[in-house]
Parts: C-alpha cells; structure tokens; sequence
C-alpha cells in the first residue's frame, strides 16, 4: 500500500478512477471512504494533472464542472500544500487570501444571521434584520472584481504554460457562483418581512447556497489553483498580473504595500515607441493613432487570422474588461465555458465566408449594449482577422427631434 501511495503515477492513477466512478453514479460516500483509506496525503499537482487528463481524454468539460464540486468535497482538508511557496505581501496571492479573508468574515455575519431568525425579529425587527442581511450581500457582490481578476490576469498565464482545464472549469463555477448572488439579491427584494417562515424558505433556498458557493470556491482557489499557480508562474508573470490590478480593482480589501519582485525593472515593460505608421489615406505618429483609437465612442478589440487577441482600444468609458494579459490569448479562452459555442460559430462562418458580420445587442443592468464582430478582409478577400466592436447606446437611444447648432449641454432627449 505505501508504495501505491508514494507511486505518483499509480496515485494519481487511482484518483483518476476514483473521480470516473462519481462520474459513473457511484456514493459519493462511498468513493471518499476508499479515497481515504488509500491514501493520507494528495500534492495537489496530481489533483490538477488528472483534472487536466481527464478534459483531454473527452470527459466534457461541463461533466467535470458537475463533478468540480463532488471532488472537492472529497479532497478537502487532505491535500498537501506544504509545497507551496510564501509570497512577501502585497503580491497577487497575498491580494487574493487578504480578499479571501474579507468574504469569509461577511459569510460568518450571515450564518450568524441565518441561525437566529426568530430571536433577531423579536429584539431588532424585519426591518432591521434584512437591512443587515441586504448590507452582506452587497459585500459579497465585491466579489466579481476577484474573480475577473482571475479571469482576466491570472487565467491567460495558466494557458501560457499549457493549463488550460482547471481555468475554464473554475470560470466555470465562478458564473455560477455570480448566478447564486444575483438570485440571493433578487430573493431578498421580494421577500415578505413580517412572515417568518418565508423567511427561512427564501434563506434555505437562496441565501445560504450563495454564501456556501463563496466558501467553496475559496477552499477550491487556495488549496489548488493558487499553489499551482505559485508552482508555474514565474516573477515577470506576476508582476505583470501586479501592474494590472488596479485596471480591475480590489475585493473588500485595499492593499497599502506595494510590491516589486528583484530583478524585475519597469523599464522592460514599457511598449514605447516612436515613428509614424503610414497609410494609403494618411499617416500618425503612435501617440496620435493611440488618442484617435481610444476617443472613439466604442470599445475595439481585433482578434487575428490564427484567433489570437492582438488589440484593445483603452477609451475611457469601457463597455467591457480588458487588460493586457489577454494579448496574444486564444479569444474562445475570454469567454466563459457557456459562450464558447458561439465565438466558434462566428469565427467558422466568418472564415468561410459565410457571413460578414454577428450582431448582438444586451441590456446590462440599466445600459442597453450594442455588440458587432465584423470580419476583416484584404483586397483579395482573405480572411484577416475579426474585429468586436462594443458601445453603450443607453443615451443614443433616447434622442428626439434634431441639434443643428452647437450646444454642448444640450442632450437631446425628452424631459
């Protein structure tokens, strides 16, 4: 048996089998009391290795997310981190655990909450009660920011070094997650105060799953993506993902220590350059193509022939995320798992000469988003690459009759 266990290739052999069988409909129980009894101790490099074997071997990603959860259950608490190494603070995984700690906090104050919902209405009231419940919840919305940090940043370096599973399966439950809270919120504005029991229905049914999906999804970043991380990326990469933080923003939690690896000077990240770049119509110097490109009233983002990201404009009302990490990325990787469909769709009918253009349009939140992918062609017809173009036409959409002269104030809409 010790040798089974110190064997890495029969151990994660055996882990392999052990996560099929889940797939197969197996007691979950059941699995976890042999896991156990097999073995006292998984590095969680097998964990993701085999995660990593069984996405390339044609277990659909979609199976492997329904058992994301199931897996975790069993391997929580018995994976080795001794291996992961200690990050100085303020480095992207000291961020990451001091948010981590934050979310923590705000689900305790919930579950203490959750646990005292007679006695709370009889001292403080309804009112009072869900006042502080919506309070928590709005917190643990912050957490989007965590997670398109991990998305946005972290993910693309992951890809760098051929990991592509665990990322889209954890951006997988990330969406789910985000789904968890958007139901929680909308629970909590219609829920009627004064019943009791409603009360518990709409916690039980709503609020407690949104706050267990932070806790896991913790367990899951800590115990296996961040080592794995710390294990694959190196200085450059995180201080790369460090200068582009503040694009996206913090999680309950401001760092105050700023961080600068040895050896790492930021002289090498610097893309200036001079010189004019000459067209059949006219020419710019960078800086002049740099402010035409991000006054427009649109957010661009071309993606090349072989489907690689190659540039964004940087305007200064974005419409959608975009940082630098994603340069040179496979576009089907921006996306989340449930949208990859139709980036292939798009892509496939562009090349072929299917279509010339996929409009979309979305109302986000109050904003109503217009989104188009045109195809890029040379004068032969060859398929160049595709461009996204994304704008907020929120305002546009209102404006009546016309403005003939100049009136900077004047929107234009109805009162």
């Amino acid at each position: 048996m010790s040798e089974l266990i110190n064997n890495s290739s029969e151990r994660k052999g055996l882990l392999k089998h052990m996560i099929l069988e889940l797939h197969e409909g197996r007691a979950p129980e059941e699995v976890r009391k042999r896991l156990m009894e097999l073995m006292s101790k998984i590095p969680y490099g097998d964990v993701v290795e085999v995660e990593q074997e069984l996405i390339s071997e044609g277990l659909p990603e979609t199976e492997v997310l329904r058992l994301c959860d199931i897996h975790a259950m069993v391997l929580e608490g018995s994976i080795d981190l001794s291996g992961m190494l200690i990050v100085p603070p303020g480095h992207p995984v000291d961020t990451f655990k001091k948010e981590n700690r934050e979310l923590e906090a705000v689900v305790k104050k919930l579950y203490d909450l959750f646990g005292r919902v007679e006695e709370l209405y009889a001292g403080i009231g309804p009112v009072a009660y869900f006042n502080k419940v919506k309070s928590l919840f709005n917190s643990l919305m912050d957490v989007d920011k965590h997670y398109r940090r991990k998305e946005n940043l972290l993910f693309p370096y992951l890809e760098k070094y051929g990991i592509t599973g665990p990322p889209k399966i954890m951006w997988g439950k990330h969406d789910e997650t985000r789904l968890f809270l958007k139901n929680a919120m909308e629970s909590l504005s219609s829920v009627v105060y004064n019943d009791p029991d409603q009360v518990k229905f709409i916690i039980d049914l709503y609020l407690r799953p949104a706050a267990k999906a932070i806790t896991d999804m913790i367990m899951k970043e800590e115990e296996i993506l961040l080592p794995m991380a710390m294990d694959k990326l190196k200085d450059a990469d995180w201080y790369d993902i460090y200068s582009q933080t503040n694009e996206i923003g913090y999680c309950l939690y401001d760092p105050m220590i700023e961080w600068e690896p040895e050896g790492i000077m930021l002289s090498e990240h610097s893309t200036a350059d001079e010189g004019y770049i000459n067209l059949p119509s006219g020419k710019f110097s960078v800086e002049e193509l740099m402010a035409v490109l991000n006054s427009l009233p649109v957010d661009l983002t071309f993606v090349d022939r072989n489907d690689k990201v190659k540039y964004f404009t940087q305007g200064k009302e974005r419409v959608f995320d975009r940082n630098r990490a994603i340069l040179g990325r496979d576009v089907r990787m921006c996306h989340p798992p449930s949208s990859v469909h139709i980036v292939d769709k798009i892509i496939s009918d562009f090349k072929s000469g299917h279509a010339d253009s996929a409009p979309f349009w979305i109302q986000m939140q109050e904003k109503f988003i217009h989104i188009e992918y045109f195809a890029l062609r040379n004068e032969k017809g060859e398929y160049l690459g595709t461009v996204e173009v994304s704008q907020d036409l929120t305002a546009k959409r209102k404006l009546e009759n016309e403005q003939r002269i100049l009136n900077y104030g004047n929107t234009g809409m109805a009162e």
